[in-house]
């Protein structure tokens, strides 16, 4: 059985910042798993990572004589599955418009090598590659659908126990073992539901498939989910949430709205946040982009927050539509924040923004880590150090 190793496509890379400051490309969670655990899956191994030096000791990569490389952002389905796994050795799986989205070699690749000095096979049917930002939540929706056909396939759900819990569907609803669902209603009529080990639905909840929430997540009570939404594990999410996903341990536990948007890991929503995911006069949303430092233009009416890892928010905070949050970000005050808010910032656009000083930053993040039971370790502040570095001055 061949390594399989996940490889950062440089340019997509950058096109996923802030989320890939602080993970490989395939460390994104889209649907119920994160694009390393569908691979994991689909080729019954585990898996390593090819990405920046940085994060190579928390994400290492491992080669043997027989590697498959697998371009990180692509979403795996059936047939893919078969010809990037059955692909011949010194062969590279590209798509029409050039971008490699598979090796197989005795020796090491670099994604930096491209195609140089390997067969190519041209993969000319529809596939799911997350490129950018916004595809995250764009894509979720039938990642949900695919990743819960997987799971229904093979295991038997355990079921809705709470007579005061109401189902529409409940041939759509699989229930891991340990999951507790009080007085809440499930529509998967439009899509499936999914509750992870050990997940908390509390009484009053409203569910609109598809939905997906993992182990030891929790919705507050009264919480309302509209379709395509992912609360990964162990976040604890409240008031009404619309196409987001959570990669998972961060809380937006308080009423506010939150729409069309992705949370990193540990981060934190002050009661009565709130965001905007659409414009008043309905043109296309414009992000932050961090490959040309200038606003992109998503293609998309509808585009709410994209907050990286270790950031938080006040009580109150209103985020404009198309904001991009970085890394370890504290923001906080009146009226609308800025569209773009850089990595280890301190304040907000009404009070002034300063540069959040690393030491302190690193205290809160180990603070909030270890609160769940989790190291926070040297390998991480190293992480932080580096995109601290890195971001200073944008």
């Amino acid at each position: 059985m061949p390594q399989t190793i996940l490889f950062d496509d440089p340019k997509i890379r950058i096109q996923l910042l802030p989320f890939t400051y602080t993970r490989p490309v395939a460390g994104i969670r889209c649907g119920i798993h994160t694009l390393a655990e569908k691979w994991a899956d689909r080729c019954h191994s585990t898996v390593s990572f090819q990405t920046e030096a940085y994060l190579a000791t928390k994400y290492p990569e491992h080669t043997s004589g027989d590697n498959l490389y697998i371009n990180g952002a692509l979403c795996p389905d059936d047939h893919l599955t078969g010809i990037v796994k059955g692909l011949p050795h010194g062969n590279a799986l590209v798509s029409d418009n050039g971008e490699v989205l598979a090796v197989r070699s005795h020796s090491a690749w670099k994604a930096s090598d491209g195609t140089s000095g390997l067969s190519v096979v041209e993969y000319a049917e529809a596939f799911t590659m997350i490129r950018n930002v916004w595809d995250i939540f764009g894509q979720n929706g039938a990642q949900i659908k695919i990743d819960y056909e997987r799971i229904a396939s093979i295991r038997k759900s355990a079921g809705i126990t709470d007579p005061f819990t109401h189902c529409y569907k409940p041939e759509n609803v699989f229930v891991e073992e340990g999951a507790v669902i009080k007085a809440s209603i499930l529509n998967a009529e439009n899509g499936p539901i999914y509750i992870g080990k050990n997940a908390l639905i509390q009484e009053g909840s409203m569910i609109q498939g598809p939905f997906a929430i993992g182990e030891n997540g929790v919705l507050a009570q009264g919480t309302k989910i509209r379709p395509n939404t992912t609360v990964g594990p162990s976040s604890k999410v409240g008031g009404e949430v619309s196409n987001c996903v959570v990669f998972g341990y961060s809380n937006k536990g308080h009423d506010g709205y939150l729409g069309n948007s992705v949370l990193g890991e540990w981060c934190n929503l002050g009661a009565n946040t709130n965001n905007s995911n659409l414009k008043n006069d309905h043109t296309n949303v414009k992000l932050h982009s961090y490959a040309t430092n200038m606003l992109a233009d998503t293609g998309l009416i509808f585009c709410g927050l994209m907050m990286g890892d270790y950031s938080k928010a006040g009580i109150s905070t209103m985020f404009n539509t198309g904001t991009v949050v970085g890394v370890s970000v504290n923001v906080f005050g009146a009226g609308f924040q800025n569209k773009h808010v850089p990595s280890f910032t301190w304040g907000g656009a009404a009070e002034g923004c300063m540069e959040y000083r690393f030491d302190k930053a690193v205290a809160v993040a180990k603070d909030t880590v270890s609160r769940r039971g989790i190291a926070f370790g040297q390998t991480e502040e190293d992480i932080m150090r580096v995109v601290f570095k890195n971001t200073r001055g944008q």
